[in-house]
């Protein structure tokens, strides 16, 4: 079974960073934790403020069952995330392990 990565690329406001990483902790807590997802949050070398999320799936069915997993602390994360953004635009990419 192939795995698949999901990963959530976009930039945060500078003046809220501080918010954003208080919200990367309970982020990291959440989804590690109570959702049992192989979740990480990376900060790109070089590029202060620029974040990605990333998701490991071990199938194409995980992967799909992503969004439809979400429960209301999920949902409220993503949403206070969003008011953080910068241009408010995130960049999704999804990685299909080759067999």
């Amino acid at each position: 079974m192939a795995k698949v990565i999901l990963q959530i690329a976009y930039e945060i406001d500078p003046e809220r960073r501080e918010e954003y990483l208080r919200l990367a902790s309970e982020m990291r807590s959440h989804f590690r934790d109570a959702m049992k997802k192989d979740y990480s949050l990376f900060e790109v070398k070089g590029k202060k403020n620029s974040f990605v999320e990333q998701y490991v799936c071990s199938s194409m069915e995980e992967y799909e069952a992503l969004e439809d997993d979400l429960d209301e602390k999920s949902n409220d994360l993503v949403n206070r995330l969003e008011a953080l953004l910068k241009n408010g635009r995130a960049r999704y990419t999804t990685l299909v392990e080759s067999e």
